[in-house]
């Protein structure tokens, strides 16, 4: 297993029991399975550090240690390891749906003008039943029409990333309040249920290497970057030039990057 700290579940005391003869030193154990409880959370390098991901209501979250308030972890969607607020967590309890839209509320009751919360595209939630136009899930009532079952998934993730158009940039972001490259990948291929790395770099080592002409879905690399392929002479991809999720003429974005490095990567999930 990688020392990448992303993906080492690790602390100065503490380690997931799948690490047993790696590391000296600390306690083993299998940790404390959990899940998200609010709509979305940062996942942070350090307690209260600085934003590595996102997490977002119903995703399974392991915990492996405990510093004043906040839990180090990892999300059982890719193994990102990152600390948590620890009042963000609920007891792990059964997820039946997914919020398909890019994005919807959560409300107090099954009408538009009660109060609300939001749920990123994602989101997991245990459907109890149906009352009119809304789903009735544990903690409140959403739009029926916003949720699918568990394996009901897209077929194009270049579809889900266009439903994302104009989403502002964010580091780290995985939702419509702000996103990045990487969480844009992720998340369009997640709701085609494909599981990918949370971060470029590391999307980059999935799939297989595109010798010959690019298609609909391939992925373009750069250091640090990654860009959903979505034609013949465009891509799609969050990014710090436009400061938002924007279509780019594929020969132009390469040009205007080179000067910061070329593509170093064509994959085909």
């Amino acid at each position: 297993m990688s020392r990448d700290r992303r993906v080492w579940p690790a602390t100065a005391r503490a380690a997931h029991a799948s690490l047993r003869g790696q590391v000296e030193g600390v306690a083993f154990t299998e940790g404390e399975a959990m899940q998200v409880g609010a709509g979305l959370v940062d996942l942070l390098r350090t307690p209260d550090g600085p934003r590595e991901r996102q997490l977002c209501r119903g995703e399974g979250f392991t915990v492996i240690d405990r510093v004043g308030g906040h839990v180090f972890g990892f999300a059982a969607k890719d193994g990102y390891c990152g600390w948590l607020r620890e009042g963000c967590l609920t007891a792990r309890q059964e997820v039946t749906h997914w919020v398909n839209s890019t994005g919807t509320h959560v409300y107090a009751e099954p009408k538009a003008q009660a109060g609300c919360d939001v749920l990123p595209m994602g989101a997991r939630v245990q459907l109890i039943g149906t009352v009119g136009k809304f789903a009735e899930v544990v903690g409140g009532f959403v739009p029926r029409s916003h949720l699918r079952a568990l394996g009901d998934w897209r077929d194009d993730p270049v579809t889900v990333a266009e439903g994302l158009l104009g989403t502002p940039y964010l580091w780290g972001g995985n939702s419509r309040a702000g996103i990045d490259c990487s969480g844009l990948v992720q998340g369009a291929f997640a709701a085609c249920g494909v599981v990918l790395p949370g971060d470029s770099d590391l999307q980059e080592s999935v799939g297989v290497e595109v010798d010959g002409p690019l298609r609909r879905g391939d992925l373009l690399f750069w250091k640090g970057h990654v860009a959903l392929v979505v034609d013949a002479r465009r891509l799609i991809h969050a990014n710090g030039f436009t400061m938002s999720v924007a279509y780019e003429e594929t020969e132009p974005c390469i040009a205007r990057i080179a000067a910061e490095g070329p593509v170093t990567g064509r994959r085909r999930v």
